[in-house]
């Protein structure tokens, strides 16, 4: 069994208060939850209006899988264009 986590660090140029960025970050976690079947929170940045930290997990027997996964989740966050990814980091425990 291998758990792959993704950490995604990005700033959200559009929020004014932290009523919008908690709508934008609401709005993209349920969707990468229901279109890619991962485990997604805001883990970091929570009284920050213009920054985040989202955490995700992914458990599986295929590393190259978990891999192909995130790099699919960080590409599909860029093309939304709703947050700027500012860093990322991948890890399989």
């Amino acid at each position: 069994m291998i758990i792959g986590v993704l950490t995604v660090e990005a700033h959200l140029s559009d929020a004014h208060s932290l009523k919008d960025k908690r709508r934008v970050i609401k709005s993209l976690t349920d969707r990468i939850r229901a279109k890619f079947n991962v485990s997604i929170a805001q883990v970091g940045a929570l009284d920050t209006w213009q920054s985040t930290e989202l955490g995700l997990a992914m458990v599986s027997n295929d590393q190259a899988l978990i891999h192909k996964v995130f790099t699919t989740i960080v590409d599909y966050i860029e093309a939304k264009g709703e947050l700027v990814i500012t860093d990322y980091r991948m890890q399989m425990f």
